[in-house]
């Protein structure tokens, strides 16, 4: 993708941290790079095993939080829409062009409501989930008042122990009332496990499916019988993504990391023993940090501290180095053990983060690298959207 003319009218270090045409060694640090090609054969091997295996697949917008990145989901993989969070997150990609948007959670304050109930009027299809019977009459008056269509899923807690309603029982009460509703339209099921998406064991996280699919299976039983088949049952990660997809039950995937990869996904294990990160995708972001103080010898602090990254799910790995490992972080600030000395000031390093998706929300900016030049620049479009 080309960089925007206006471009030419930034700075580089107080608007951007590089511009297109630059070498890798000269972006301003820290900040997120992105290994477009790495990330290039990510999102075609998602579409491939999607298509494969025929299912839909729906990336996550909430990972990235960039209308440029969801295109090249869709362009290269095959991606038929996204996943959003919030009606702010929503509102971004469907201003950004994108035409099939679930919000995979449940919206309830009116103000929301009402603002989720105009999208479609940019001419995208809008699915909202609902786990409560009384939030179908507050969409459908929204909806009429807009003269608007809401597609909805009821969402099933299938072991993440969050938002969800628990029996097929509920669910066909709530799809009941939703094909009911004017304004509405009862679309199918949102039933994503995120509770077992990080356990490194593969039997472990099989184990946690089954019994999500076993459920999902009843309340799809239980609809057809009432006469309301689902269009679409919805879910799957990047940790679990093959158990949904030969379920016989699900029909659309919901991945989302898979595409940037971070350390704590890194870390669980395929079905052979082998980690993630090590065959079945690859780490395409990077934190691009630089090495700015070694005044003692087995000691280095680099740029990249508390807030250029989360460390909720751990702490970052530096790619590609055994000889060096960053320990520990304060505001603007991190450690590496450097026992060798072999680091010096102004190095530069690539992190990979603990967790890509708050990581992200943190930056304004996606520097895009190929063969070590700045080809492209994105805006994390969505950043700070949590309304």
């Amino acid at each position: 993708m080309n960089a925007p003319a206006n471009f030419d009218n930034l700075e580089v270090g107080f608007d951007v941290p590089a511009l297109p045409g630059m070498d890798e060694s000269e972006i301003q640090t820290p900040c997120l790079i992105l290994d477009l090609d790495a990330l290039e054969r990510n999102i075609r091997k998602m579409g491939d095993y999607a298509r494969a295996h025929g299912m839909r697949h729906r990336s996550h917008g909430k990972m990235h939080k960039s209308v440029d990145v969801q295109k090249l989901q869709e362009s290269l993989g095959g991606a038929v829409g996204v996943c959003c969070q919030k009606v702010s997150e929503a509102e971004v990609f469907v201003r950004g062009g994108i035409k099939d948007v679930l919000v995979s959670n449940q919206v309830r304050d009116p103000k929301k409501i009402d603002r989720l109930a105009r999208l479609p009027k940019h001419g995208s299809r809008i699915i909202v989930c609902v786990d409560d019977v009384a939030n179908v009459a507050d969409l459908s008056a929204a909806a009429q008042k807009r003269g608007t269509q809401l597609e909805v899923f009821v969402e099933i807690d299938c072991g993440a122990g969050r938002c969800g309603v628990k029996t097929a029982d509920a669910v066909v009460e709530i799809a009941r009332a939703v094909d009911a509703a004017p304004g509405l339209k009862f679309t199918g099921i949102q039933a994503y496990q995120g509770a077992m998406q990080h356990l490194d064991s593969y039997d472990d996280r099989k184990a946690k499916l089954d019994a999500a699919i076993a459920q999902v299976r009843d309340a799809v039983d239980a609809l057809k019988a009432e006469g309301l088949e689902p269009e679409l049952v919805s879910g799957g990660g990047t940790g679990s993504y093959y158990f949904e997809s030969n379920s016989g039950v699900y029909n659309e995937l919901q991945c989302g990391s898979y595409a940037f990869m971070d350390a704590d996904y890194g870390r669980i294990h395929d079905k052979d023993g082998k980690r993630i990160d090590q065959g079945e995708w690859e780490n395409a972001l990077f934190i691009l940090t630089s090495v700015m103080s070694h005044a003692k010898p087995d000691k280095a602090i680099c740029d990249a501290g508390l807030k250029a990254q989360s460390v909720d799910s751990g702490l970052p790995f530096i790619y590609g180095r055994d000889d060096v490992k960053y320990v520990k972080c304060s505001d603007e600030h991190g450690v590496i053990e450097d026992p060798d000395g072999a680091l010096k000031v102004n190095d530069k390093l690539r992190l990979v983060p603990g967790h890509c998706d708050p990581t992200c929300n943190v930056h304004d900016w996606y520097v895009g690298v190929r063969n070590g030049k700045v080809e492209t620049l994105w805006p994390v479009s969505a950043r700070g959207k949590a309304y």
